[in-house]
């Protein structure tokens, strides 16, 4: 009977495999130069993810410098009221942690994944609509909670989440994150009103 895989082993390389994927993208990405790299061989790659691409979904998910991870700790942390004022708080605090040299380095892979997911969604076609799923099902639960109808919940959800990922995206491209920032704060004082109940 086969010995199953190692756990803290399997961890390790998810770790090794994440810093490797932030180095050099994803386009040419290959299970040999990537396993010649981490000091090991593309069949024991494939012994402990079975796909490259669960190896991919699986080393992102453990990335503990993604923003929603990040944005759940900030709501998990505050035992304050939720409302306008507290979700904008949230929000800016959320956009300053983008300024972390870490995060800001992983940006690129995390657009290289959704945009190749978008292309090829036979390999990593649900990144890019979970990862937006869950966004807006987190801030529209918040929004349910401050007294907005569900509709309106998730409509406001949507905006605050496909806006922001926007403003996100334009830098990464142009790399002018202080006129992204400012225009991060004039979408908060545009939306904000727009988060108190009926």
């Amino acid at each position: 009977m086969p010995r199953p895989p190692d756990p803290a082993k399997r961890r390790d390389l998810l770790d090794q495999v994440r810093e490797y994927m932030i180095r050099n993208g994803l386009a040419d990405l290959s299970l040999r130069p990537l396993a010649r790299a981490l000091g090991t061989s593309d069949r024991m790659l494939l012994y402990y993810f079975g796909t490259k691409e669960r190896m991919v979904a699986e080393a992102l998910a453990l990335d503990e410098r993604r923003p929603l991870l990040r944005a759940r700790s900030l709501f998990d942390a505050v035992d304050a009221p939720r409302g306008p004022v507290w979700l904008r708080g949230v929000m800016e605090e959320v956009w300053r942690r983008y300024s972390d040299p870490d995060l800001r380095a992983a940006l690129p892979l995390y657009l290289e994944i959704m945009i190749t997911g978008l292309l090829r969604p036979d390999r990593y076609g649900p990144v890019l609509r979970d990862t937006l799923t869950e966004w807006k099902g987190l801030f529209a639960s918040v929004f349910r909670e401050m007294g907005l109808p569900e509709a309106r919940a998730r409509t406001e959800a949507v905006l605050l989440v496909d806006a922001s990922f926007g403003l996100v995206v334009g830098p990464l491209a142009d790399g002018d994150w202080d006129a992204a920032d400012a225009a991060f704060r004039v979408l908060l004082d545009r939306l904000e009103p727009g988060w108190r109940a009926a």
